[in-house]
This record gives C-alpha cells, structure tokens and sequence, in this order.
C-alpha cells in the first residue's frame, strides 16, 4: 500500500486527516506533517523522515501538500527528487484524501498521484453552476 504524507502550514494536515477518516474511517500507512512558525525547511525534512520510518514505504510514497512552492512542499521535494518511487501532490483537500484512500492498496504511486489531481480538480465546484447545469439536464 502506497503511504501517504500530508504537509501543511500550520495544523491542517492532522485536521484534514482528522476529517477525512471521519468520513472514510481509520487509515494505516499515513502520517500527519506540520509547519509551524519559526521552523525551516530542514526542520520539516527532519519530521517527514521519522514519519516515513514510522511507515511502510516499501511501495512508494506520495506527499499531499498545500501549496506548490512553500515550505512543506519544498521539503518533500528534496526527498521526493532523490526517490523514484515518490512524488508530491500540492492542493491537499478532504475529497483528494477520500478518494487516495480508496485506491492506494494495489496501486503505484503514479496511478494514485493520478487519482489525487483527478479528485482535486473534481471537487472544485460552483452552487450556481451545479445548479445551471442540473436544470439544462432536465430540460
């Protein structure tokens, strides 16, 4: 099973882990990474590596971050560059985690980074657009 590292500013990682195993239940071979202020990319390369030796990482790993270019997602590329079963995903949300879950066990790191993009452009939706759309399927 691919292991899956969330790195966010701040404490979102472990509330988006929090939520997302509310919905899905508990999950194995996943970890929580952290960014507070006054740290620095290598406090960060530092926590991701005792998490992934937490984890089984034996079938790749695959970084969900926040935002491309910050600090959780430049330190994850420091590791992810030097590994060729990793990569990093950045736009962590609940329905990405959601649907990572699901199809992790069996997959590559690349099919599951695939369905990561996938549920993370997906669930970027507009009310009124839904509701436009609903109503011109009816007609």
């Amino acid at each position: 099973m691919v292991a899956l590292v969330i790195g966010t500013h701040g404490k979102s990682s472990e509330e988006l882990l929090k939520s997302a195993e509310m919905i899905y239940g508990k999950q194995e071979n996943v970890a929580a990474v952290t960014f507070e202020p006054g740290e620095n990319t290598d406090d960060l390369l530092m926590r991701y590596r005792e998490k992934m030796s937490e984890l089984n990482c034996q079938e790749g790993v695959l970084f969900l971050v926040d935002l491309f270019g910050g600090s959780p997602f430049n330190a994850a590329s420091r590791i992810a560059v030097e590994n060729e079963n990793m990569d990093v995903v950045t736009g962590v949300s609940i329905p990405m985690l959601l649907e990572t879950f699901g199809v992790r066990a069996g997959s590559s790191v690349q099919e599951v980074l695939i369905v990561a993009k996938e549920a993370g452009i997906k669930s970027i939706k507009s009310l009124k657009e839904t509701l436009s759309q609903s109503n011109e399927e009816d007609l």
